[in-house]
């Protein structure tokens, strides 16, 4: 397939075009010519929009994509076209699908299932058999067969025994646990950040101790094994500064913040929606100023959406009996470009794309010459609308529906393919 990129500004602090307006031509899924003005045979496929911005692909590093077992929420196919709208070459999937992902055969079906479809789709193996906490798994055998990294997602692992092997048994193969921080026995009906707020709304409230406490834990574990750790969903001020710490004293650790975090606090909940309950809930106003700093300042590594589909029945339902999550795939760009609009392209793409591939390493081409194309494409300063329509998700449970964003992926170049959303 041949694609021409008209004077599309690059944003790829490794490339020797980095923000300089060039025409790219890809030929056969690979860059044949990065140049001011291309003057070759046309092909059929050109792609010229104003504000045109071209980076290498971006990567979600948390996505819940259900495929086995729980296809009527989402599929490997229709989260790789919402993923691609997205702007996401690359989504690491989480273990919550039945069977578990936990065994070789597991990992074997998401890799083999991405090879056709535009969106490159890493499997994470699950630390403990079934996610419960209890046995590790045979992360070795997951590695060999594609496992990106380890972690039992959405269920925080609890145990410091088991979370102590996991650290040990991720070092002697080079790879790194995921964890989402949550000592889930502090107030364990807690539907919200516990505060002024849920009392208030009536709600019974989650403490950020029960992070926080996490936090410190897994920190402590760090520093004996000497491994590798990712906290995602971090939330709180106080667990932002215990990272912070953890790294000037040296500890292998990263983190990720969700778009949701950056965008909304406890008090967007006056309104009872459900689509807005999640976990880690959505804490104070300060806590949420405390992440946008960290990101900034380059505390937070990087963005990862949580992409939690969820049906009708257990959205559309009392906020008590809600679950928790929301989708996130195709408005994660935009909803950080609304939360953090003192963020520049370059600063968009290291969080969204190249910290990502740094951490996990994942192999990253460069936007130049005789580079396999892997590529996202997005506008800084194009205004749209997300509708119901747009939802490309089998799900629908996002609060964006009808937001104005500033700022607009328009889509990917991976795999010898173009995805390109409607403009």
């Amino acid at each position: 397939m041949d694609i021409l990129l008209r004077s599309a500004t690059v944003v790829d602090p490794l490339s020797p075009f980095h923000l300089q307006q060039k025409d790219i031509f890809i030929s056969g899924g690979v860059i044949t010519s990065v140049a001011d003005s291309y003057n070759g045979d046309l092909p059929e496929t050109i792609v010229a929009v104003p504000d045109l911005c071209v980076s290498p692909g971006w990567i979600d590093s948390f996505a819940n994509l259900c495929d086995p077992g729980f296809e009527f929420r989402e599929t490997l196919e229709s989260g790789a076209e919402a993923a691609a709208a997205g702007g996401f070459t690359n989504v690491f999937v989480l273990p919550h699908t039945n069977p578990v992902l936990q065994n070789k055969s597991s990992c074997a079906y998401v890799l083999q299932k991405s090879l056709h479809l535009p969106v490159s789709f890493q499997p994470i193996g699950a630390v403990t058999e079934n996610t419960a906490g209890k046995e590790l798994t045979e992360m070795y055998d997951m590695e060999s067969s594609g496992a990106v990294a380890f972690s039992d997602g959405t269920n925080s692992i609890q145990s410091s025994g088991i979370m102590l092997k996991a650290l040990q048994y991720v070092k002697a193969i080079n790879k790194l646990i995921i964890q989402l921080p949550d000592d889930t026995s502090i107030h364990t009906h807690g539907l919200m950040n516990e505060g002024v707020v849920s009392t208030g709304l009536g709600l019974p409230g989650k403490p950020a101790i029960a992070e926080e406490l996490m936090i410190a834990r897994d920190l402590e574990l760090l520093a004996y094994t000497g491994s590798r750790l990712h906290i995602t969903g971090i939330s709180t001020a106080k667990g932002v500064e215990a990272i912070r710490k953890a790294k000037h004293a040296g500890l292998s650790v990263t983190c990720a913040v969700t778009p949701f975090h950056l965008l909304f606090c406890d008090e967007d909940l006056s309104a009872y929606d459900t689509n807005l309950k999640v976990n880690p809930p959505l804490r104070t106003a300060a806590d949420r100023q405390a992440l946008q700093d960290a990101v900034i300042d380059g505390t937070v590594d990087c963005i990862a959406t949580h992409h939690s589909p969820h049906n009708a029945d257990h959205k559309v339902v009392e906020f008590e009996y809600a679950k928790e999550g929301m989708i996130g795939l195709q408005t994660c760009f935009a909803a950080v470009r609304k939360a953090l609009p003192q963020l520049d392209a370059s600063g968009l793409v290291a969080v969204l794309s190249s910290n990502t591939a740094r951490i996990f390493g994942i192999a990253q081409n460069t936007v130049a010459e005789k580079s396999v194309a892997s590529l996202s494409l997005f506008s800084m300063h194009m205004e749209w609308t997300f509708q119901p329509e747009d939802n490309l998700s089998r799900s629908k449970n996002s609060p964006f529906f009808g937001t104005t964003f500033t700022g607009k992926p328009l889509g990917i170049i991976n795999k010898d393919k173009l995805f390109l959303n409607q403009l």
